[in-house]
């Protein structure tokens, strides 16, 4: 494997890396820690003669327990102690994430936009070559829901479903100025593999913001994968919860691993609100969860074995929550 020639672009602030989004529309890519893009590049995966890496970029980089910058590598997140103690289930997704040396250099923005991925993708040229290639790259079909209209890749970061359900917010800057969305705003769930956010050409991550209100929230992180030193999720799962002696406040949880975005499941937790969290209650939305995700054979494990442990998860995250056992 080797990488191809591209032109490399090194900018020092948000300003000029938004003229260089511009100028070189459809032919870029960010370029941040490079854990993912570089290997993918080395596999001849949807190249761009541009990169722009965003190294310099200043406004990307620092953190404190209110904002994390997009350039944050995860290993500094995780020697933060006070960072760690705020959000337990940050805290235990860092630790989920790959290997040490990836997360020293893998950052916090290149983990919430990680690139989809499936068994017919993820593969070397020649492989995919053999096969006639995928909608995600080069071909004009889908080999795992055979169809040439949507892109099953599954959504495999592990920081996302921990920031939704601590109503994170992604700071958002773009060639027509800057946004402020919910982190659980920035994944389209009726988009797919391909397209799979609500970025528009050009936007980048700046930094994440976390409400005052996030602190009082117990939480926790659970990641379901083949091999527990390295692998990407199979499936990963985030809860949290303000309580009132035993009755919770807010709830929520999120999930990913699963389909090719993360999801909250506010819709399926609203009924936890109020009353105390019984081992029945919680029995009954983590099966109501495990009925609402669609995963498709395009990772290791097989899609009812994550469908399952879906549900056996959402009991294990409420009930830590429930008991304050989190990190």
């Amino acid at each position: 494997m080797h990488l191809d020639p591209f032109e490399l672009h090194r900018p020092s602030t948000v300003e000029e890396t938004m003229a260089l989004a511009r100028r070189y529309s459809g032919s870029f890519d960010y370029l941040a820690g490079g854990t993912d893009l570089l290997p993918n590049y080395k596999m001849h995966l949807n190249l761009r003669p541009h990169l722009i890496a965003l190294e310099d970029v200043q406004e990307l980089r620092g953190h404190s327990v209110d904002r994390v910058g997009a350039m944050t590598r995860l290993g500094d997140l995780e020697r933060d102690a006070a960072f760690l103690r705020a959000y337990p289930a940050i805290a235990e997704a860092l630790r989920e994430v790959a290997t040490p040396l990836v997360r020293a250099t893998g950052t916090v923005g290149g983990n919430l936009f990680l690139e989809t991925r499936c068994f017919f993708f993820n593969q070397s040229y020649f492989w995919r070559q053999s096969l006639g290639f995928c909608l995600k790259a080069e071909g004009d079909r889908c080999h795992v829901v055979p169809q040439k209209e949507k892109c099953y890749a599954t959504f495999s970061g592990d920081l996302a479903p921990a920031l939704m359900v601590l109503d994170a917010e992604a700071e958002i800057h773009g060639p027509d100025g800057a946004r402020r969305v919910p982190v659980t705003d920035l994944y389209d769930a009726r988009g797919d593999g391909i397209q799979r956010t609500h970025l528009a050409p050009g936007e980048l991550l700046v930094a994440v913001h976390f409400p005052t209100a996030a602190r009082a929230r117990r939480s926790a992180y659970l990641k379901l994968r083949v091999r527990p030193s390295f692998d990407f999720p199979e499936l990963g799962v985030a809860a949290s919860a303000i309580f009132d002696g035993e009755t919770p406040t807010e709830l929520a949880v999120a999930a990913g691993g699963l389909e090719t975005y993360p999801r909250r499941f506010d819709d399926l937790t609203q009924s936890l609100v109020g009353s105390p969290l019984t081992d029945e209650r919680i029995l009954d939305v983590a099966t109501r969860i495990r009925g609402a995700v669609r995963p498709v054979h395009n990772t290791f494990l097989a899609p009812d074995y994550r469908k399952k442990m879906a549900g056996v998860f959402v009991r294990r995250a409420l009930t830590r929550v429930r008991e304050g056992t989190a990190a």
